[in-house]
């Protein structure tokens, strides 16, 4: 039984009410996947995401993502704060997230910017602290000031979301107490790098997403010059998870058997609420 530790069910391309997105729940479970945690990304979405995990019996986090940052306002803090407090019991509830920092878009690497994102996840760092949770990280060009505010403000555990940095990076988050996330970036015979971290490191460090609707795994991916032929993007979800993790697993050699097992195993170990959750549902 697989676990899709980062997919966003919540997101438009799922549709207004979600049903496309019950649809797709319904044929992940069919094929394995147990359990899926729904991160949110602004303010807006902090009860969206909690109803649909109750709605699905998935597991949630609450955030704010960089990329929300720039429309994010400082009472919107303060919002999460008091979220975390009023959810704390809630079972479903697993950690804080989407959080992180992204120095790839353009606007978001001007120095404001840069020191208003900053602020956000040291902020959120310290809530992950005050409410004992683990946190979910955005890590796209940024896994070396990441890991300096995570030193300062160690959460314990967590996860690294769609990990592509380099092996020593990897390590310093290992040692952090944090998973790697690897999802559909890993299906493509070009991600050299990528394929051979998958293979290098440590199983034990190792968890499985989809980042539903985004990252398409290479078999649903259309290229410009195919989409402006008329060949439609494929939409991305949680039923991708298996087939995704059979490729991980014939890049190491190993059985999807073992490897679900394995990863099942790291996912709790980063997100321990998984595992009274998975008990449950057992």
């Amino acid at each position: 039984m697989w676990i899709d530790t980062h997919c966003h069910l919540d997101a438009p391309e799922f549709g207004p009410d979600q049903t496309l997105a019950v649809q797709a729940r319904e044929r992940a479970t069919s094929l394995g996947v147990e359990l899926c945690v729904i991160p949110a990304v602004a303010r807006a979405n902090f009860d969206v995401v909690r109803r649909l995990a109750h709605r699905l019996g998935d597991a949630y986090a609450l955030g704010i993502h960089p990329l929300f940052v720039p429309q994010a306002k400082e009472d919107d803090l303060l919002a999460l704060d008091s979220a975390l407090s009023e959810h704390r019991d809630d079972p479903r509830l697993v950690a804080v997230g989407e959080i992180g920092l992204d120095f790839f878009v353009p606007t978001l690497c001007e120095p404001a910017m840069r020191e208003r994102q900053t602020f956000f996840y040291r902020e959120q760092l310290r809530l992950a602290r005050k409410h004992r949770l683990p946190v979910i990280l955005h890590v796209r060009r940024s896994a070396d000031v990441l890991l300096k505010h995570i030193r300062e403000l160690p959460t314990g555990s967590g996860i690294a979301h769609a990990f592509n940095g380099s092996a020593q990076q990897a390590q310093a988050f290992i040692d952090l107490g944090f998973k790697l996330g690897f999802g559909g970036a890993v299906t493509f015979e070009p991600a050299l790098k990528l394929r051979q971290m998958a293979v290098d490191l440590s199983l034990s460090a190792l968890v499985l997403e989809t980042d539903a609707p985004d990252i398409p795994p290479q078999w649903l991916y259309a290229t410009a010059a195919e989409r402006a032929a008329g060949r439609a993007q494929g939409l991305n979800t949680p039923a991708e998870l298996p087939r995704i993790a059979e490729v991980v697993a014939g890049l190491r050699g190993m059985d999807p058997h073992e490897l679900a097992r394995a990863t099942r195993a790291n996912a709790c170990a980063a997100l321990p609420r998984l595992t009274a959750l998975l008990a449950q549902a057992g």
